[in-house]
């Protein structure tokens, strides 16, 4: 019996699936093993430890998998790849490819056939795929200048939200909820906090945003819709790009930000459809390792990206 391995390997959340040529046998989890984040002994110790635990909870002896297949972000660059590589081949057996986030994602959405994945998580991107294999993809250029709609933009934007409520003389629940999410207890310490470098952690407040916006914060439900129409306007692009005649085009949602949040899945399904109101929308949430894991199994080299 052969035994393959898929791995999403998130910003953060790194997830693998074990699995026989049909079924899923064992999953584990370990913190983010997003390199340009984390940095590469944290993201391989996060592999590592998700893979054990998988073969673990499957009962499977790491050098007994026939093949791995693994996605990251930023897998286009040759050292990052390597990095992952080198990490995995310590502790599995057999071929090892590494791809695109994107391009997992996109299988556990469609599989081999055309359409739309958005993933919101820490990051953010856009990928799509025609019916004939042409792609285009939109965002995802890192936290900094991209990423937008994404957990870490979030985050960013519920910190100047709340600046700029207090130079207008103003109050919001999310001043609140930053410092407990942060463990600091004033606004000047959010402020050397947001500016230090590193920064912390953004993506963390996450949580703190849906709570604000939970509880009738208008700062917060504004961020969150704005998430909503930002994740929106990627898909268009890569639609427009691709698509001439969208009909039926499917498109899909993944990451914790779609998962988490009613409201960015509401405005980005009603602002995508009433620019494209023939795609199709999968209301599910996407687990990108299941891509991973499937691709382990066709064992077909993807264009990494």
């Amino acid at each position: 019996m052969a035994f393959f391995l898929g791995i999403d390997g998130g910003g953060s959340k790194t997830v693998c699936e074990v699995g026989d040529e049909t079924t899923l046998l064992g999953t584990g989890t370990a913190e983010g093993s997003n390199i340009v984040r984390v940095g590469e002994r944290q993201a391989g110790e996060s592999i590592a430890n998700s893979v054990r635990r998988a073969c673990t909870a499957a009962r499977v002896n790491p050098k007994h998998v026939e093949r791995t297949c693994v996605g990251v972000a930023g897998a286009a660059r040759p050292e990052i790849a390597e990095a992952v590589r080198r990490v995995l081949a310590e502790i599995v057996s057999g071929e090892i490819e590494v791809v695109g986030d994107m391009l997992i994602a996109s299988e556990a959405a469609q599989g081999s056939g055309p359409g739309v994945i958005v993933i919101s998580g820490t990051g953010s991107i856009a990928y799509g795929r025609n019916s004939a294999g042409r792609t285009a993809r939109a965002g995802g250029w890192g936290f900094a200048i991209s990423d937008e709609g994404s957990g870490h933009w979030i985050g960013r934007m519920a910190v100047a939200a709340t600046m700029r409520a207090y130079d207008e003389g103003q109050t919001t629940m999310l001043l609140e909820t930053i410092t407990k999410s942060w463990g600091v207890s004033t606004r000047e310490q959010i402020i050397l906090a947001a500016n230090a470098s590193p920064p912390a952690n953004f993506a963390a407040l996450l949580p703190a945003v849906l709570k604000a916006a939970d509880a009738g914060d208008p700062a917060a439900h504004d961020i969150l819709a704005q998430a909503g129409a930002e994740l929106s306007t990627l898909a268009k692009i890569v639609i427009s790009r691709i698509f001439e005649n969208t009909k039926g085009v499917p498109v899909a949602m993944s990451g914790g930000v779609f998962g988490n949040s009613e409201l960015v899945r509401r405005v980005f399904y009603n602002s995508l459809r009433l620019k494209y109101p023939e795609v199709v929308i999968n209301t599910n949430i996407i687990e990108p390792v299941t891509g991973a894991l499937e691709l382990a199994r066709k064992g077909t080299q993807r264009p990494r990206a």
